[in-house]
């Protein structure tokens, strides 16, 4: 039975791709930060499939939080086949409004944890010449956003950071590729108003925003065998906004 690492899984898309790996038959390793209380119902969730659970609740920016959690993630499997890098915030204002400390939390949300948690489990997947690694990047990353400089510039790196790493450990047997969602209806998009999100459809060839489960599909299917042959791409699931 395979094991799935999934940051950034108490919600949202993180919380979907958790439950679509375990209908898989995956066994599943979830984190989280400020809702301990969701981690604990997503686990109750995923162990109906049969499969186990391990959860974990911290800051994913920090990298010792990070090691610990690897660490004891591998203690109870022997082996964790597939690394999910969902974890991330948004913080919306124009450029000229940021501050620094507003680009060093996004940073270190969104794009040095992603370095982080690879760092500590490249060298697992290295040693068993086999791995798949899925970054969640984000349409914005490609496109650029007003009111997201922060944001996008974060989620472009976790694209240059994927197409490195595909390029360096793909001789290794090991996969890496991203999956960069376009509006999707999650609590973070909750928030917008009627005519913010009216203006988005606008540019969404589909005319409507995505699911959660649009990006699970994706991630489960890359983290299948089915895509053994797929590395260093960015695929776009955003009902055609990137076109």
């Amino acid at each position: 039975m395979k094991t799935v690492l999934i940051t950034g899984s108490s919600r949202g898309i993180g919380r979907e791709t958790a439950i679509y790996f375990a209908q898989q038959g995956w066994n599943v390793i979830i984190h989280g930060f400020r809702h301990p209380e969701k981690l604990e119902s997503l686990k109750n969730e995923i162990l109906e499939e049969n499969v186990s659970c391990l959860s974990f609740c911290g800051d994913i920016s920090d990298p010792s939080f990070v090691d610990e959690m690897i660490k004891q993630s591998l203690l109870t499997f022997s082996k964790i086949d597939c690394l999910v890098n969902n974890a991330g915030i948004s913080l919306v204002g124009l450029f000229t409004d940021a501050t620094v400390d507003d680009w060093n939390l996004m940073i270190n949300t969104n794009l040095t944890s992603v370095f982080t948690t690879c760092k500590n489990i490249v060298p697992h997947m290295l040693h068993h010449h086999e791995g798949k690694i899925i970054n969640i990047s984000s349409v914005s990353g490609i496109l650029g956003n007003v009111g997201q400089a922060n944001y996008a510039a974060s989620k472009a790196g976790v694209i240059g950071l994927t197409k490195t790493m595909a390029r360096e450990l793909g001789s290794r047997g090991i996969t890496v590729n991203a999956i960069a969602p376009g509006f999707v209806d999650t609590e973070m998009t909750e928030v917008l108003s009627e005519e913010i999100r009216e203006n988005a459809c606008k540019q969404i060839i589909l005319g409507r925003f995505g699911k959660p489960e649009d990006i699970a599909n994706t991630a489960v299917f890359l983290a299948s065998d089915k895509a053994d042959y797929i590395t260093g791409q960015v695929i776009s699931v955003d009902g055609g906004m990137n076109v």
